[in-house]
């Protein structure tokens, strides 16, 4: 009965996590979503780009269930930080349309197994694992991108939150002004402190 519930928890929290990563590609124009916003070259489509190659694999040919659309290799080092960035041959449209059907293939998944089922990752130090280490995986590194997905979003517009409905108004700028402002004064004033050794 606890695993039951534990899946269906985990599940339920990568749907909605899921949906998040999408909702940070609203409104926003072909430049913003692919453009580098980090040093590392970090945007919101390639986050969504990487999330759909890896839970693909993770929820695919992990427990031999192979999601049926071509995927470049995860060893073939030519292509390593492909799946991290979107060339302008690649829309908008077909990145989202993937993660969507990636999520459909990993949903049977999830349904199909339980928790214990077994699973092979060639990638990792301990490759032998259950639906329950991949679940979980997946939930933390999705949530891990939507959190990335959340900064890079308020630098484009200012928007935060997880769905338009809870965004955090514009309407509010002076009042996240002043907070800046009180948290850089704060900052200025530790780093002038001589140091405690």
């Amino acid at each position: 009965m606890i695993d039951d519930f534990a899946k269906e928890n985990l599940h339920s929290d990568l749907r909605n996590v899921r949906e998040v990563m999408l909702w940070k590609l609203d409104g926003l124009g072909e430049y913003d979503i692919r453009r580098p916003l980090t040093p590392s070259g970090t945007n919101l489509l390639g986050l969504v780009k990487h999330l759909s190659f890896w839970e693909s694999r993770y929820f695919g040919e992990v427990f031999a269930r192979p999601f049926p659309e071509p995927l470049p290799r995860w060893d073939d080092a030519r292509e390593r930080g492909a799946d991290l960035w979107v060339s302008e041959q690649e829309t908008r449209e077909e990145v989202i349309a993937r993660y969507r059907r990636v999520w459909e293939h990993s949903d049977a998944t999830i349904t199909t197994l339980t928790l214990d089922s077994p699973g092979h990752v060639p990638w990792w130090p301990r490759p032998d694992v259950k639906l329950f280490n991949v679940l979980t995986h997946m939930l933390t590194e999705t949530t891990r991108h939507a959190g990335h997905a959340d900064i890079l979003r308020e630098q484009l517009d200012g928007s935060t939150g997880t769905t338009a409905e809870l965004a955090a108004p514009h309407a509010e700028a002076a009042l996240w002004d002043a907070q800046c402002a009180k948290i850089e004064r704060a900052a200025r004033a530790a780093a002038a402190q001589p140091d405690q050794d």
